[in-house]
């Protein structure tokens, strides 16, 4: 009988908290939805969906509408929702002309892409660095959850994990950019171009110590290569830097500097290996 009423005490625990993950998965997607279409209604071209000024004014009520929406989730006053929502809508034209910049510095020195229109189709580094523009917005607004739910969207698409309170300059430029991670705290110069699996990083600290700058610092006209670890509050990456492919930096860098690994290269001969090579994929 003990047995039973534990049972039915976790079911009836479990029931409620399904409730509210149900409730929260909603918005979840509430908030995906909306910058989704933020995005393409900026970028994405549909013949069919806009013969007029007024009818795209009337998507940018309905996103308006939506925004006001997932706000209302986070705060009690109509007043405030409705100024945070005119707030954020008046960032969108600064916003939108800091991402043709970003588009204009993949176009110049990515020799793959051909337009801006497919960059803007097909470039995950583009989707990812238009959502941070968007959810640091929001951040900067101080509106509570939604900037890292909107985060995360773009992070489960791309594989790219921006932090919105990250802080990035004009002209970025993300090559590839599966399993780059962009901390909370980092700072972002201009033209600055990132590779994949680069990681902008915190050393170790305490939960106390989370309001510092944990993250590092990378100045104007730095390339970063792929599987760059880059650590630390007070770690700043000098202006004109290049960082190669897999270095680990935990100090700072002097401007205009160059940091690899060396290789070493042996010619095979007629001569057995000193030792059993064993790989295995």
């Amino acid at each position: 009988m003990e047995f039973q009423d534990k049972q039915s005490d976790f079911l009836q625990y479990l029931f409620t908290k399904k409730q509210k993950e149900s409730y929260l998965f909603h918005e979840k997607h509430l908030a995906e939805n909306f910058v989704q279409e933020l995005f393409d209604v900026l970028f994405i071209y549909h013949l069919e969906s806009y013969q007029s000024s007024e009818q795209l004014e009337y998507k940018f009520n309905h996103l308006r509408y939506q925004l006001h929406t997932l706000i209302n989730k986070v705060s009690t006053s109509d007043s405030i929702i409705k100024e945070q929502v005119e707030k954020f809508f008046d960032a969108i034209p600064y916003i939108y002309d800091m991402l043709l910049l970003d588009a204009e510095e993949i176009l110049h020195f990515d020799p793959a892409a051909h337009s801006k229109e497919e960059i803007f189709i097909s470039y995950p580094g583009f989707f990812a660095t238009a959502v941070y523009r968007f959810a640091h917005q929001l951040y900067q607004q101080k509106i509570q959850i939604l900037p890292r739910v909107i985060s995360e969207y773009a992070h489960s698409k791309t594989g790219i994990d921006i932090n919105p309170g990250a802080e990035i300059g004009k002209s970025f430029f993300i090559d590839h950019g599966t399993g780059i991670v962009i901390g909370e705290t980092t700072i972002i110069g201009n033209h600055v171009k990132i590779y994949q699996g680069v990681t902008l990083g915190a050393l170790s600290v305490s939960k106390d110590l989370a309001s510092l700058k944990r993250h590092p610092t990378i100045q104007d006209h730095v390339v970063l290569y792929s599987g760059a670890t880059i650590l630390g509050g007070t770690t700043v990456i000098g202006e004109g830097s290049i960082i190669g492919g897999n270095v680990w930096i935990t100090h700072s860098i002097a401007t205009n500097s160059v940091v690899y690994h060396t290789n070493q290269i042996k010619i095979k001969d007629n001569n057995p290996f000193p030792e059993v090579i064993d790989f295995v994929i």
